[in-house]
């Protein structure tokens, strides 16, 4: 499967309530759960792994956070694209040190190899000034989706 192929409009969803990074991962969790993309133990392998490997990244012109669980958790590969109405702390990769981000983007790999092509990808995209703003000033959730399959 391509990178391109694991966007799914369905998983764009701006504009979400969520008052730490473990309320949105419970937000995620249930929406990828309901729609088939991750097992019951989805959430349990998500915070696990959150907790032993941090994944706040801060780019040049962005903040962001790639959340992902094993792949054992996963029943079909996807990029869910979320966007908090506030900031919540997350953990650098790296370092551990705290962030602050509101731009979360959930990776569902079954094949662990995939997985630093996929981190690759989102550097570079977040190195892009002009995509960043892009992204930064969409509020529509189509709109959020299709700046990605352009660029993917």
């Amino acid at each position: 499967m391509s990178y391109n192929e694991m966007f799914n409009p369905e998983l764009v969803r701006v504009a979400v309530v969520a008052t730490s990074k473990e309320k949105a991962f419970q937000e995620a969790a249930s929406i990828l759960l309901e729609k088939g993309f991750v097992k019951d133990s989805y959430l349990t392998g998500l915070l696990t792994r959150e907790e032993s490997f941090p994944t706040g990244l801060m780019t040049q012109f962005l903040n962001i956070a790639l959340p992902h669980a094993d792949p054992e958790h996963i029943i079909k590969p996807f990029v869910m694209i979320v966007r908090l109405q506030e900031e919540v702390v997350f953990q650098q990769m790296g370092d551990n040190q705290e962030m602050k981000t509101k731009d979360l983007f959930f990776l569902g790999i079954k094949d662990g190899k995939g997985q630093s092509g996929l981190l690759a990808l989102f550097m570079e995209l977040f190195m892009d000034e002009e995509f960043v703003t892009e992204f930064k000033n969409e509020s529509n959730p189509e709109k959020v989706y299709q700046s990605f399959k352009r660029k993917i």
